[in-house]
């Protein structure tokens, strides 16, 4: 009886798992592989040597880890707040989750034209900050780092905000008061109970907001303009505008790599903060 329902669970999940090697991972692959080979066919790291030689994609990379990293830090400072509000004071949780959602139905392309038009110069921010008298004259905030960050902030908040509700829901509100009927205060039951039970979340969160910034391509093309390039945006570049497939295959392969290591980093330093994960 049990081998007869493995037998349907896994005709269940051939068309999804056909579909994701026929249509993912066969590509992926085949790119990759040619990354490895010269133009003669023989095996050589030439490609990834020349790559990573280069200032030009140092530059690159380093702006793409820097700013993901910001851009990380940031969510889970303004998740981890607004997450455990929703899920231990709200009264009106379900609307709060559904405000917290409603920007991620919006497209990237949508929200980063907005956001060119609120950090403008002849924009809301610079006009506010103008007519307080705050600066002289209208301050570029656009098409540089500062504007890729708040768009990334903007874009994948709610996968930090959603990954922490998700976690504190089920921290028993037992816990907190035993802390309490032990002498502890609030403020040592939120770092000695609810923080560390947290930290499954915020692992979860930071490595979607990470990898999501590391290969996000739309908010960084619109809003950091030609000369603040990433990753993603120059894999575009080397592939559509250079016509250099192999080259854009081993950033990408490079780029696999890092979130791989990343979200590894990440996860190993969330064992040690908290050994039950």
């Amino acid at each position: 009886m049990l081998e007869k329902k493995t037998k349907i669970y896994l005709l269940f999940i051939l068309p999804g798992c056909l579909f994701l090697a026929v249509f993912m991972l066969i590509p992926l692959f085949s790119l990759i592989f040619k990354t490895f080979f010269d133009e003669s066919g023989a095996f050589s790291l030439a490609n990834y040597f020349t790559l990573l030689q280069s200032t030009y994609f140092q530059q690159v990379f380093w702006r793409s880890i820097r700013l993901s990293l910001i851009s990380t830090i940031v969510c889970a400072g303004l998740g981890f707040p607004t997450a455990y509000y929703i899920s231990k004071y709200s009264k009106n949780k379900g609307v709060l989750m559904a405000l917290a959602v409603f920007p991620m139905f919006t497209s990237p392309v949508i929200r980063s034209f907005s956001w060119m038009v609120i950090l403008g110069k002849k924009g809301i921010v610079n006009q506010m900050l103008v007519s307080t008298g705050l600066v002289h004259k209208p301050i570029s905030l656009l098409y540089n780092e500062f504007s890729m960050v708040v768009g990334f902030i903007q874009l994948f908040l709610p996968l930090m905000i959603l990954s922490l509700i998700g976690v504190m829901d089920n921290i028993s509100e037992d816990l907190n008061l035993a802390a309490g009927s032990l002498g502890a205060s609030k403020m040592a039951t939120f770092r000695h109970v609810v923080l560390p039970l947290s930290i499954p979340g915020l692992v979860t969160g930071s490595v979607l907001v990470f990898t999501g910034c590391l290969t996000a391509y739309t908010t960084p093309q619109l809003l950091g303009g030609t000369d603040t390039r990433v990753l993603a945006t120059m894999i575009y570049q080397q592939a559509m505008s250079l016509g250099d497939w192999t080259q854009a295959s081993v950033v990408a392969v490079v780029m696999i790599v890092v979130t791989i290591l990343v979200s590894s980093g990440i996860s190993a330093i969330s064992r040690k903060l908290n050994p039950t994960i």
